[in-house]
């Protein structure tokens, strides 16, 4: 094999040289031509008028169009009664009832540590004065989630026998998973109007992807041998999928279930937007108000509610793995016993305020001691006494860095803006990905809205660039000590589980509702990723290697510099494009509390009859930004991750 090797004076300069080359030459014709062929009104109002237009037309025919008589209204209407039943279910228990429930489901699937738990957890919901409302979002999030397994599995299972089938399903789920939760509320209220069969449809197309992608992980990880062997023995592919490939899967099927069960809860607090019942709506309301007592003790049961769903379906599905690894005969026969116990707890619990006038169907009011006057007492401490440093660190941050970049952004010629993104992918990820990248941005000024979406961009990417820095830190450090990890871990975990919803709430408490307030909100929101990503990628740095280089006579600062953070570059890319989701996802979430951009002007556009094509439009421009920033940032990892093989194999 001939290998030509180019000529040291022709060798091509390396990416971070050509994205240098590419910022400092945008700065430069920024300075020529601040100020010229920019869209400081936004663009053109085509788009948004013929979205309000449809808007229009849409409610007009909604008891006329056969799109809407025998699709969406039957959609609608049969949805409805499957929320309605599951709540109704929980109001007919009563507190004691479902407190009772939650515990004995505990106990059964797994074990009495998470039985005390959740019913902790339950216990807590109403001494925080707020039992219905956790009751109406547990509904919510169980009914999406049960629509989402129905759906999500057969898919699952589909796709991990079909190549084909995965194939056209990975794109679908890739999209599916980077848009931030407000861009999929406008369209879904276009079709099904607002209300608990909207929030259930939305948050089942924003919670299907987990299963549906760890049922197909499952189902390819069953040794083909096995499969082989099954259909060798006569067993049709129904029969090879029921009795070999599903049991062989389930631990990958309960995480998945556990990952759609976390996606629905987020979105299903996002969608009292569109007049979802539960906590969402009382953190919207206390947003509004500027409430931080009300809305921390609302944050508060969402958390708690997180982390019971989480750590109970995370035992369960480390408990099936162990028993299909042990087989342990008293699981099979404990188990039955267990769960008729529980059954007849549940039964007497649920009949015992029938049966007594001691025991309220309500959670008694002598028990309830909401955290909002304290929460409240703190917010105004905190403003009289530290409103100097907070003030001082959101102005510095603000004028020194947000400003300046969303004046870059917002004063460059809208042209020159999109060039620069198409070489930043160029450079970064190819030619199809800058194609796709310039294409996204071209379409905020189609959309009308180029300012809303540069203060989006300007405070995702500092808020982006916050997070990488911090996950760096802590992720090098959790990565280079075992007991450094094992501290964090669970507190990881636990912000992975929380909604971006709850993090507006310390941000609000601390800076008030300003821009600055979203993206802190969206920081902490992608650090928890940004580390384990990290922490990840410095870990699998060879041990050997390491050794080699302290051998050598590195220092320790020299091993991170030299050697663990540039081999784990694949890593480095992997957490900013997480991170840069993520924070985009909270950004825009920040326009409830005065974050500005996209995300304010999805809001307007529900409140605002006349504004309902601007809040169609500007969920379509989350959607091309989300898109933009996805791509490039994941290409540049891929194509990173390709030289390294390329290299490796010289």
């Amino acid at each position: 094999m001939t290998v030509l090797v180019a000529a040291p004076g022709l060798r091509r300069p390396s990416r971070g040289v050509l994205v240098g080359a590419v910022l400092a030459a945008w700065l430069l014709l920024f300075v020529a031509l601040r100020g010229q062929f920019t869209l400081s009104a936004g663009g053109p109002t085509v788009v948004p008028t013929w979205l309000q237009h449809l808007k229009d037309g849409a409610d007009g025919q909604r008891n006329t169009s056969p799109l809407f008589l025998y699709g969406f209204n039957e959609i609608r209407v049969a949805i409805d009664p499957l929320f309605t039943n599951v709540q109704g279910f929980f109001l007919r228990l009563g507190w004691l009832g479902c407190t009772v429930l939650a515990a004995a489901l505990g106990l059964v699937f797994a074990g009495w540590r998470m039985m005390l738990l959740a019913l902790a957890g339950f216990l807590a919901f109403g001494v925080l004065g707020l039992f219905g409302e956790s009751m109406d979002t547990l509904a919510l999030t169980l009914t999406s989630v049960l629509i989402a397994l129905v759906i999500g599995i057969p898919l699952g299972i589909v796709a991990g026998n079909s190549d084909r089938f995965q194939q056209v399903l990975t794109p679908v789920l890739d999209l599916m998973q980077i848009l931030p939760t407000f861009a999929y509320l406008p369209l879904i209220t276009l079709c099904f109007l607002i209300g608990p069969a909207s929030a259930v449809i939305a948050t089942v197309i924003y919670a299907a992807p987990p299963v549906i992608r760890l049922t197909s992980a499952g189902i390819r990880n069953v040794a083909p041998a096995t499969t082989e062997a099954s259909r060798s023995l006569g067993a049709t592919r129904w029969q090879t999928v029921r009795h070999v490939q599903l049991p062989m899967a389930k631990r990958t099927i309960v995480l998945g279930i556990n990952q759609t069960m976390m996606a629905a809860l987020s979105m299903a607090t996002i969608t009292a937007l569109i007049d979802a019942p539960g906590l969402g709506k009382t953190v919207l309301k206390a947003l509004s108000r500027e409430d931080v007592g009300a809305a921390f003790d609302a944050g508060l049961c969402i958390v708690i509610l997180a982390v019971v769903l989480d750590r109970v379906t995370t035992a369960a599905s480390q408990r099936a793995a162990d028993i299909g690894r042990s087989g342990r005969a008293t699981s099979v026969t404990a188990r039955p016993a267990i769960a008729l116990l529980a059954l007849v707890a549940v039964v007497v619990a649920a009949q015992l305020p029938r049966l007594t006038a001691r025991v309220s169907l309500l959670f008694p009011d002598g028990w309830v001691h909401p955290i909002r006057p304290a929460v409240n007492t703190a917010s105004r401490w905190i403003e009289l006494h530290l409103f100097s440093t907070t003030e001082a660190i959101k102005n510095g941050v603000t004028y020194r860095l947000i400003n300046p970049l969303q004046t870059l952004l917002g004063d460059s010629p809208w042209w020159l803006l999109v060039l620069v993104v198409a070489a930043l992918g160029y450079v970064l990820s190819g030619v199809r990905i800058a194609l796709a990248a310039a294409g996204c941005l071209v379409g905020l000024p189609l959309l009308g809205l180029w300012p809303s979406g540069m203060i989006t961009l300007a405070s995702t990417l500092v808020g982006a660039v916050s997070a990488m820095v911090i996950g760096v830190v802590v992720g090098v450090w959790t990565g280079r000590n075992d007991l450094a990890d094992r501290i964090l871990r669970p507190f990881l975990d636990a912000g992975q589980t929380m909604p971006a919803f709850v993090y507006l709430i310390p941000g609000l408490a601390l800076f008030g509702a300003t821009r600055f307030t979203g993206i802190v909100a969206g920081v902490i929101y992608a650090s928890p990723v940004v580390i384990k990503v990290v922490n990840e990628g410095i870990r699998d740095v060879s041990p050997s290697t390491i050794e080699a280089a302290v051998a050598s006579g590195s220092t320790p600062w020299q091993v991170i510099t030299k050697v663990q953070l540039p081999m784990a570059r694949p890593h480095l890319l992997l957490a900013f494009n997480q991170g840069v989701i993520y924070v985009l996802a909270a950004v825009i979430v920040a326009g409830l509390v005065g974050g500005g951009g996209l995300g304010l002007d999805v809001i307007n556009g529900f409140s605002q009859v006349s504004l309902a094509g601007t809040g169609l439009a500007a969920g379509i421009g989350i959607v091309l930004l989300g898109i933009m920033l996805d791509r490039i940032t994941q290409g540049a990892g891929r194509r990173r991750a390709g030289s390294d093989v390329a290299l490796g194999a010289h």
